[in-house]
């Protein structure tokens, strides 16, 4: 009962001060008042927000920072690499293949080499030890020849030429027996016509053979000075 009684006082003397405010001319103040204590939680919480999203956006830049220096190096290589391919006017088509090929070749023969007479040996026990030996070694020689031969076919054959007009060089990409490339220059004034019977062969210079796929050179001008042989031929039967 006394707590219904002060709630009554209270909620009089409150309609009191109202009213007296309204016929004293307070009303706007009172609204303004009540306006600013509901809009401060309004302020405070899109304050809040403001600073969660300021947050966010600066972690979203700096992730983007940090991604952009981690592709800095790639893009780096891939300059390095634009400037290697740079003059490139001739790939030779089955490059990738060959060097395919010959990996494998040197694959098995290593494999033959290190683990054949070891299998001969171990899995013959009663056969005689000549025996044993000259098998081991048929299949040594055997996976070695294989290689050398292969090795000898497509020794003759360039993956890349590199070539400026106007220059009286050219750089070629070769391959080695271990299918590394080595790069080798080549003046145009050493070029000779081949003069041999092995296959895949276009032209001499300073003792070796090289091979360039005519269907794949489209760099005429080049092609013309890398085959003389030929462009002499055609000329005479074109004047016959």
């Amino acid at each position: 009962m006394a707590r219904a009684a002060l709630f009554h006082l209270l909620r009089s003397q409150s309609k009191q001060l109202i009213s007296r405010n309204i016929h004293s001319g307070y009303p706007c103040r009172l609204a303004t008042w009540s306006y600013t204590q509901y809009a401060k939680p309004n302020i405070n919480s899109a304050t809040s927000i403001f600073t969660v999203q300021k947050r966010w956006s600066s972690q979203a830049t700096t992730t983007e920072n940090d991604n952009k220096i981690s592709i800095g190096p790639r893009k780096g290589r891939e300059e390095e690499e634009d400037e290697k391919d740079r003059g490139v006017v001739y790939n030779g088509p089955i490059s990738s293949t060959i060097k395919k090929v010959k990996l494998l070749s040197l694959s098995t023969c290593c494999l033959s080499v290190s683990l054949g007479p070891v299998i001969t040996f171990m899995t013959s026990p009663d056969m005689n030890v000549i025996l044993k030996g000259a098998v081991a070694s048929s299949v040594i020689f055997f996976s070695a020849t294989t290689t050398a031969v292969l090795h000898w076919f497509v020794s003759p054959y360039i993956h890349k030429i590199r070539w400026q007009p106007g220059s009286d060089s050219f750089e070629v990409e070769m391959m080695s027996w271990l299918a590394t490339y080595i790069p080798r220059t080549i003046k145009f004034a050493d070029i000779r016509p081949p003069e041999t019977n092995r296959p895949f062969v276009t032209f001499k210079a300073n003792g070796n053979f090289y091979f360039v796929d005519e269907e794949h050179c489209h760099n005429k001008a080049l092609l013309a000075r890398l085959t003389p042989q030929k462009a002499t031929h055609d000329s005479a039967l074109k004047n016959l």
